[in-house]
């Protein structure tokens, strides 16, 4: 009986992924990316089951993995850019990005910055000279509060363009269409938002142009005539990271199966397909240069907070 029970049973049966939000979003999104990928490319055998633990912007997934199910191999738990962010904040409680397995990145999308079609402003450099001449007359909006990353964007943008992030109005909405809506109605002037999720809204009628993506190329596709921050002159980066971790006492030989599965997965052209139509760009990293990545935003994240006099935690 202890010979049977030892044996580990296969991390890729009865998979579940947890999105740490409610249904529909960037963790429901990611967490759909992985379940079709997986269950069409046959590398799994039964359905992937998708569970939704939202709170915290995923501070209560991020806890309950760890404290009480710290060895479960067979669920994967979705992470984003703005989870890493509220790591390095300390929004994640007692945990840092130290006490979680980092699995694998399958894809990307990057900051926008977006306009009504109606707006006067033609490019980056409008906006930020309408916010040097009276910050007071710009109205931002994204869907998060201060110290979230579609506030650091915005605040990116006004420092680049030498505006003090202090003075800029800034309001925030529940999500990013809300914020779009608002944006069309004339309500704020500048979204600092998502370019993947602003082209699926233009593509789906909304009435809102991008005038710059925050990456140090042009994106592919449908966002090919749309100049970057950077050809503009405002050095102004801002990559959203999307993909998943396991708890900490995940077995190594349980975690190298869900690592190579991934791996291999994302190296096929049907993968590359599942996700551009899901309006995510390409990274594909699993294992250690994913964990060597996410430690590395994390600081670079902690820095960035502290400049803009946010709460900081340092890593434990």
């Amino acid at each position: 009986m202890v010979a049977v029970t030892s044996v580990a049973a296969n991390p890729l049966e009865k998979t579940e992924c947890i999105a740490p939000a409610k249904p529909g979003g960037g963790f429901d999104l990611t967490c759909k990316l992985a379940q079709s990928a997986l269950q069409d490319g046959k590398y799994i055998d039964n359905p992937m089951r998708v569970t939704y633990m939202p709170g915290g912007i995923g501070a209560v997934a991020y806890n309950t993995v760890i404290a009480q199910r710290p060895d479960d191999a067979h669920a994967i738990v979705a992470f984003s850019g703005g989870s890493l962010l509220n790591l390095a904040q300390g929004k994640f409680g007692r945990y840092s990005e130290n006490d979680v397995r980092w699995l694998a990145a399958i894809g990307a999308d990057y900051g926008a910055v977006v306009v009504a079609d109606s707006s006067p402003y033609k490019s980056l450099n409008d906006v930020l000279a309408a916010m040097k001449a009276d910050p007071t007359k710009v109205v931002l909006g994204a869907g998060g509060t201060v110290g979230s990353q579609d506030w650091m964007k915005a605040a990116l943008v006004a420092r680049a363009g030498g505006v003090n992030p202090k003075t800029m109005r800034y309001v925030a909405f529940e999500g990013g269409g809300e914020a779009l809506t608002a944006l069309q109605g004339g309500h704020i002037h500048v979204y600092s938002g998502d370019a993947a999720e602003a082209m699926q809204q233009i593509k789906a009628g909304a009435k809102v142009r991008i005038l710059a993506v925050m990456n140090d190329k042009r994106l592919p596709g449908d966002m090919a005539d749309v100049p970057t921050a950077v050809e503009q002159g405002f050095d102004v980066q801002w990559a959203i990271i999307r993909g998943f971790y396991v708890g900490p006492k995940v077995s190594d030989a349980d975690y190298k199966v869900w690592a190579d599965t991934f791996a291999k997965m994302m190296a096929t052209p049907a993968y590359d397909k599942l996700r551009s139509d899901r309006g995510l760009f390409p990274l594909a990293m699993t294992g250690a240069p994913l964990d060597a990545y996410v430690k590395k935003q994390v600081g670079e994240y902690r820095k960035l907070a502290e400049e803009f006099g946010l709460n900081v935690v340092p890593a434990k």
